[in-house]
């Protein structure tokens, strides 16, 4: 360390050096700080930004190993200037906002249409002691394995095209929701809790690829949140749940139709970044658990199954009077 500090005493040039890499860094800021100005036109480039927006963070040290290399002054504090707006947008996320008692503990797990254990899967998920539990991307031929492993757990359910929900207390009003796709992947329920009647929207957005010639494909997936917040704001219950995989994060304007209305459990009461996709290494929390109406207390992810997402749970306090 003495032989690094003593290499840059003297050096008129640690202030000229470096200059390249003070650009990146500011450039680095100015996305995430204006994400929400990176245009869509071509090929969704701003939701793709928004999708992985925490990720920037890991240029920092990248350019600050560089710049220690460099020996550039400039680009060291130049780096300040990221490393202030990611600090910003996510250091929230940082803290754990976990806090204790609730009502209702709830739970949402898209389970893969192709895993190659359904009951393990219904069985574990089962554990987490959820009382009400959606699940999504249904396959028609497997439901049956997932009734009969849910069943002595849940007493009430119903299935909607690919999506679910399993409830320990009575439901009613149980509808599709048409999210504009042609096929179910989307329904609403109340569930007669011991505090009263709660809205419960599980919802299944169309999947997003990156493509080299396309980039981020994600209009159909769009077109359905739109359609989805508009449901949820016509809903005529004020205490009101999401649950689902929305195929994208809060920080993606796409979704502004259902995230301008609604609280994320995990940005009000999680414990860092809940990443639920991919299971294997986890990279973006696309599987949500938002409310309107009630008071997250806790929210997590529980361990993986059989599918590519790792499911997710909350703890909620429906009684909010006070």
């Amino acid at each position: 360390m003495n032989r690094l500090i003593s290499g840059w005493r003297g050096d008129p040039r640690i202030w000229r050096r470096g200059i390249v890499l003070a650009a990146l860094a500011v450039v680095l800021a100015l996305v995430m700080l204006l994400h929400a100005r990176v245009p869509n036109t071509i090929g969704n480039l701003g939701s793709l930004t928004e999708t992985f927006l925490p990720w920037l963070g890991l240029l920092v040290p990248v350019l600050f190993l560089l710049a220690v290399v460099r020996r550039s002054a400039t680009a060291l504090i130049a780096l300040i200037l990221p490393v202030a707006v990611w600090l910003n947008l996510f250091g929230g996320l940082l803290t754990d906002k976990t806090g204790s008692g609730g009502d209702l503990t709830v739970a949402t797990h898209n389970v893969n249409a192709d895993n190659p254990d359904p009951a393990g899967t219904a069985r574990d998920v089962a554990a987490s002691g959820a009382d009400v539990l959606a699940l999504e991307e249904l396959k028609a031929s497997v439901v049956p394995v997932y009734e009969k492993a849910l069943a002595p757990t849940y007493k009430y359910h119903s299935v909607q095209g690919t999506v679910g929900l399993w409830s320990k207390y009575p439901m009613s009003g149980v509808r599709a929701v048409d999210i504009k796709l042609g096929w179910t992947r989307a329904m609403r329920a109340s569930v007669t809790t011991p505090q009263g009647p709660v809205a419960f929207y599980v919802a299944h957005m169309p999947s997003v690829r990156v493509k080299l010639k396309a980039g981020f494909t994600a209009r159909q997936r769009d077109t359905s949140a739109d359609a989805l917040g508009e449901a949820i704001a016509d809903e005529k219950l004020p205490r009101k749940v999401l649950l689902g995989d929305l195929n994208g994060t809060m920080n993606d304007r796409s979704l502004n139709g259902v995230t301008s209305q609604m609280r994320s459990t995990q940005g009000a009461a999680g414990n860092g970044f809940g990443f639920s996709w991919p299971a294997s290494f986890p990279m973006a929390r696309i599987d949500q658990i938002m409310v309107k109406g009630v008071e997250p207390v806790s929210s997590w992810t529980l361990p993986a199954t059989g599918s590519d997402h790792l499911p997710v749970a909350a703890r909620v306090n429906l009684d909010t009077s006070s």
